[in-house]
């Protein structure tokens, strides 16, 4: 079945990956696939270069997908998964990405834009353009000093993760949901 969007949730693969702040992409991802309806089961499609699910929202059948290129590369994953589903980036497809410049837990979407300092989304406006939806999640700002490369990479001490993932099940869906409903789909 041909999705009608392809939520794309950015991160690097791999269980080293799995906790650390840059992984808020993945972790959204599996968030959608608790609160919609249709969850699959993961499964890896070689030919887009991501492991994928399907869910339901209403009745608007949705592709999550989790890149298997790590971050820097995530843009060639989203352009095979455009091009091999037929979608418009500008209104199919959803992005999903850590944001350290938002405050720890905030949700915010924005209809397109640049990429800012996020490598990951630098390659996918590197690939797909700058016309396509996206939802950034908060991790804070990284104490001054440290190296930004190395505290995204990091994995967040219990009390932030919690706040983090409270953020990603009660506020993400609702966001995702509103995207979703309010669109033309």
């Amino acid at each position: 079945m041909k999705p009608t969007l392809i939520i794309v949730g950015l991160g690097n693969p791999g269980t080293s990956y799995e906790a650390t702040r840059h992984n808020a992409g993945f972790r959204a991802l599996d968030a959608l696939r608790v609160a919609f309806e249709g969850a699959e089961d993961w499964k890896e499609q070689a030919k887009v270069q991501s492991m994928t699910a399907a869910i339901v929202i209403g009745e608007v059948s949705v592709l999550l997908a989790k890149p298997l290129t790590f971050m820097n590369r995530s843009g060639e994953a989203v352009q095979k998964l455009v091009n091999f589903y037929k979608v418009d980036p500008s209104f199919q497809l959803l992005i999903l990405s850590d944001d350290c410049d938002l405050p720890l837990g905030e949700i915010r979407f924005r209809s397109q834009g640049g990429a800012g300092t996020h490598n990951g989304l630098k390659s996918v406006v590197e690939h797909v353009g700058e016309s396509f939806p996206r939802i950034r999640i908060g991790l804070g700002n990284p104490p001054a000093g440290a190296d930004l490369a190395n505290w995204v990479l990091s994995v967040p001490p219990a009390e932030e993760r919690a706040q983090l993932e409270q953020a990603l099940r009660d506020e993400l869906p609702r966001k995702v949901e509103e995207f979703v409903l309010g669109s033309s789909h």
